[in-house]
């Protein structure tokens, strides 16, 4: 079962995405407001998968994208981005982030790009 920390600065958001992803087998085992706070609990809870808001006070998700993979290399991590950011999802992806989701999005969605990034299927 994957691990996975939810970074949103919308209470409601990380609510959403947990929620979808408890009830598909992964376990949620963080939750972060801010870039700042997501790289800090990277460091302690080394999750298999992060879910990475694009644009949050402070630190952004691309600022902290660049934080996570300078440390950790092999980091996944996964952008959540309202439509019509395509320039800032180039630009994570070129920071490390594995892969993106555009909100709105149903929970097959975000499961299956989860799936895809740490290569695990909830049926086996």
């Amino acid at each position: 079962m994957p691990t996975v920390l939810v970074v949103d600065d919308a209470v409601f958001m990380r609510t959403t995405i947990k929620r979808m992803l408890e009830n598909h087998q992964f376990e949620v085992i963080g939750e972060a407001a801010n870039g700042l706070e997501a790289v800090e609990m990277y460091r302690t809870l080394l999750p298999d998968v992060v879910t990475m808001d694009i644009t949050m006070p402070g630190m952004t998700g691309i600022e902290a994208v660049k934080a996570i993979i300078s440390e950790f290399p092999n980091a996944k991590i996964v952008m959540v981005t309202a439509l019509g950011q395509q320039k800032l999802i180039v630009e994570a992806i070129e920071q490390g982030a594995k892969d993106f989701i555009t909100k709105p999005f149903n929970p097959e969605q975000i499961v299956n790009i989860l799936q895809n990034v740490t290569n695990w299927n909830e049926n086996e």
